[in-house]
């Protein structure tokens, strides 16, 4: 059946007039793909329906949260039986308790756990508690890591900065920014350099240890422990922003997939199974300089939301429970796009895979950092998207994010895929 549009085109102009440039994120707005929002109207395991009910096969994946799938039934039940019991307090409950322990005992470096509502917030939180401890004010942090929309954060970031082709934002005054130095990622030297030049001055190093802001990037081999090893040198901290990757590239995350031990480390998406929530945590000694036993301030009315909690709670228990295989099946899953597509000789992109993210870059080149990033053909990008989109399948909207597979994408949504990637790439004559 052809693909119509018709209802979402409708939906879409009604809020514009509403909601600035009709969407609650600029990615959603697919106009990096010269095309127009999809409105959906439901999800379930790996498939989207739209307002049109058109089916897609889903591998935005909420940008990271859904490593179960859509409308995981053990989750919702979860979820709906903390709803019956109230939807917020404003006062403590034991399940902040037990969704900390899970947290801790699977990223053994956050040995105490501040809950909040979103990763933006957790980044956030954590370099303040970084700069407190340290009495020291700059932050490195590297080109094309986006760590949320916090004003001394977004310089050079990625994701929809670097969508939108903004580096930075206006309406940030330079002084929110001098503090913050930019480095190049997988660039040791360049990072020494930095440290060298800033000695005694810079309070953290805040990474994603596994880029994915910028399609994703993997670091290259003994890249991050060198950089661990400077943090030591130059006695500043090291924040790893697991928002991302933590609890999906493995249970303990990137820095156990590594084998590393940051000082300060913020999660999110996948820890709230679909429901918004993050956390950061870290170094006790660090971490109990948080109020109230300590003078750094950070609060939030729905920090540790009870609903979030329960639905983050089941999640974790069902990665820690399937762990063994799960990790491995993800990885064989994005494995599997990443050789099938590469069998058939195409020049002209690169794939990067790692566990279940990908992405396909239009760009012959090795892609290791921002620079690299930034010489993929967007233009070619967007009509691929395109093709696939009216094939039934629904990429991110944007060269610059990644693909996210799920434990629901079934062996005949891999092999469909597969085929329309080849033959996308085909119809707009990629050699």
């Amino acid at each position: 059946m052809k693909r119509t549009t018709k209802k979402s085109n409708i939906l879409f102009k009604k809020a514009t007039k509403l909601i600035p440039g009709g969407v609650n994120s600029p990615v959603r707005s697919f106009s990096a793909v010269d095309s127009s929002p999809v409105f959906i109207k439901k999800a379930k395991g790996s498939y989207l329906f739209d307002e049109d009910n058109n089916k897609y096969i889903d591998y935005i994946g909420s940008f990271g949260p859904l490593i179960l799938g859509h409308s995981n039934s053990s989750i919702i039940k979860s979820a709906s039986k903390a709803m019956e019991k109230g939807t917020t307090y404003g006062a403590c409950h034991k399940n902040e308790i037990v969704l900390a322990k899970l947290i801790s005992e699977n990223i053994k470096s956050m040995e105490m756990v501040r809950l909040t509502s979103s990763g933006t917030e957790a980044t956030m939180s954590s370099i303040r508690l970084a700069r407190a401890f340290t009495g020291k004010d700059k932050i490195i942090k590297f080109e094309g890591c986006y760590h949320g929309h916090v004003d001394h954060l977004l310089v050079q970031a990625g994701s929809g900065s670097t969508t939108f082709g903004s580096p930075s934002s206006p309406g940030i005054p330079k002084d929110f920014t001098r503090n913050t130095i930019i480095c190049k990622f997988n660039d040791i030297k360049n990072l020494e350099k930095a440290l060298k030049e800033n000695k005694k001055s810079v309070a953290a190093i805040i990474l994603e240890p596994v880029p994915a802001n910028m399609g994703l990037i993997i670091p290259k081999v003994g890249y991050l422990e060198s950089l661990m090893k400077l943090a030591k040198k130059y006695k500043t901290l090291v924040i790893f922003d697991e928002v991302i990757s933590g609890f999906r590239l493995s249970i303990g995350g990137a820095q156990n997939f590594y084998n590393l031990r940051p000082d300060l480390t913020c999660i999110g998406k996948v820890i709230g199974g679909g429901f918004p929530i993050g956390a950061f945590g870290g170094r006790k000694d660090i971490m109990s300089m948080l109020s109230p036993s300590g003078p750094v301030y950070h609060a939030g009315t729905l920090s540790g939301n009870p609903v979030a909690v329960s639905a983050g709670i089941k999640t974790l228990e069902i990665l820690k429970k399937r762990k063994d295989k799960l990790y491995q099946d993800l990885d064989n899953k994005g494995k599997y796009i990443k050789e099938q597509v590469e069998k058939k000789g195409f020049k002209s992109i690169t794939i990067n895979q790692l566990g279940s993210m990908l992405t396909i870059f239009f760009n012959s080149n090795k892609i290791e950092n921002y620079s690299d990033v930034l010489k993929c053909d967007t233009k070619i990008y967007g009509a691929f998207f395109n093709q696939l989109l009216s094939s039934g399948i629904m990429l991110a909207p944007s060269q610059f994010e990644a693909m996210f597979l799920s434990t629901e994408h079934s062996k005949k949504d891999l092999d469909y895929t597969i085929s329309k990637l080849i033959e996308a790439l085909d119809n707009l004559g990629i050699k």
